[in-house]
């Protein structure tokens, strides 16, 4: 290369260089107003897109105006391009994104969403009519649906497919719900709101430590999760105890890869084997990670941690539930006949000319599961690394199950950022990008 040519390439990086915390800013300046522009405007009346909820955000009302489909898809639209750069922007160079900055926007899009009233979702109000059930009322809610209790005032925030449906979540969920129950709707509310908040905090913490300890840049690897618009907007947006389970499975992988030693000592591994099965007792989904522990360590200790940790689960769920506390299966199978507008089975479904999915299907989707989960097994048998293993399996379940809900796909996110497969990363965000330009397909239909 002649001296011109490389005194040219020296001149554009130091000019990239000058533009690119700026353009930075300004990506993520649209971050945070495509947020704030969600929640001020959910906050100012009734909306589709705002489920029934008691008042919280009264104090944030008159700022905005009623919250529509066109405004709310522009703005998550705006949020994925932002995101898209911002992200690009981090990755390619450490010092575009400073550790404050990226502290200071992640807090805030967290804390705007954590303000504003419930978005998207009436799960939050299963939770708590599954807690008054039990506290305020006596009844079991692994026997009952919230019909059990049509007079509470909880009963008319709680979406109509659920009315009749018992809970489908761990009993170490439910009894971590119950203190609120006395709180009343509002309070319990806030209070499930204030533990998603706390909870993605905790994993956001747990994802910058494992990906410093494996070598990455900590302040991408927070961005990619905290800055996420499904994981903002959906996941906190709507209090989603899949914050929760979540919490639960970085807090297992942590104990296995940032440890000093090269390798954990029997006691993490038993510790992050029973983590892995508190959070299957808060949403089963975890569970997936414990058989990739497992093979990667071919040792006891995970096995006797996720045996004791059952154990304990089991006794605890039956004598406060009884059986049906404990019936995993029962509530798996249930939950797996569901199908939702979203699921990719649904939308090959009708590419391919068929009304819906069918019975055929679901059995077709659970064999290739299985397949895809002995595959890789099979491949962290021999030595892939078992976080990215358990990031794809997460990844599988989400795609073939027929009841796809935006936060379904952020379950492997936080172990795409910490593994040395980019493959898994971009696999997930691919599919985030399907879910997302399949909700504002509304917004390239003609118009009528």
């Amino acid at each position: 290369m002649s001296v011109a040519a490389q005194s040219e390439r020296g001149l554009a990086g130091v000019r990239s260089e000058r533009w690119a915390p700026a353009l930075a800013t300004a990506l993520a300046l649209l971050l945070v107003l495509a947020a704030a522009e969600i929640v001020l405007d959910g906050a100012a009346g009734r909306s589709a897109l705002i489920p029934k909820s008691p008042d919280i955000s009264a104090w944030l009302s008159g700022s905005g105006e009623r919250l529509g489909f066109r405004v709310f898809l522009i703005a998550l639209l705006v949020s994925t391009g932002a995101y898209g750069g911002l992200i690009a922007l981090a990755r390619r160079s450490r010092a575009v994104v400073s550790t404050r900055s990226a502290i200071v926007l992640v807090a805030a899009l967290q804390l705007i969403v954590f303000a504003g009233p419930i978005l998207l979702s009436t799960d939050v109000f299963s939770y708590i009519a599954y807690a008054r059930m039990g506290v305020e009322h006596g009844i079991n809610p692994y026997l009952h649906g919230p019909a059990a209790i049509a007079a509470d005032p909880v009963f008319k925030y709680v979406g109509e497919d659920w009315i009749h449906v018992a809970t489908a979540y761990g009993p170490l969920y439910t009894l971590l719900s119950y203190p609120l129950a006395p709180l009343g709707v509002v309070g319990a509310l806030w209070g499930m709101k204030l533990e998603a908040l706390l909870a993605s905090a905790g994993t956001l913490a747990l994802t910058w430590r494992c990906a410093r300890a494996r070598g990455f840049d900590p302040v991408a690897a927070i961005l990619v999760v905290g800055a996420n618009p499904l994981y903002v907007i959906y996941g906190l947006g709507g209090a989603h105890n899949d914050l929760i389970m979540m919490l639960a499975m970085m807090g297992a992988v942590s104990l296995m890869i940032a440890s000093r030693p090269p390798a954990p000592s029997g006691r993490r591994e038993a510790s992050a084997a029973a983590l892995v099965v508190a959070g299957a007792l808060i949403k089963v989904t975890v569970a997936a990670l414990l058989p990739f522990m497992i093979v990667s360590r071919r040792r006891l200790a995970p096995i006797l941690g996720a045996l004791a940790a059952s154990a304990v689960g089991a006794v605890i769920g039956y004598a406060v539930f009884g059986i049906h506390g404990i019936d995993v299966i029962a509530a798996l199978n249930r939950d797996a006949a569901f199908v939702s507008t979203d699921s990719f089975a649904t939308e090959i479904a009708h590419l391919l000319g068929k009304p819906g999915v069918f019975p055929v299907d679901h059995d077709l989707l659970k064999a290739a599961l299985v397949v895809i989960v002995a595959h890789l097994l099979w491949r962290t048998w021999r030595g892939y690394d078992w976080v990215a293993a358990s990031g794809w399996a997460l990844l599988a379940i989400s795609v073939t199950s027929t009841w796809l809900l935006a936060w379904y796909i952020l379950w492997p996110l936080p172990l795409a950022v910490v593994t040395r497969d980019r493959r898994l990363l971009l696999a997930t965000l691919a599919v985030q990008v399907l879910f997302i330009l399949h909700q504002i397909s509304p917004l390239l239909a003609p118009v009528k």
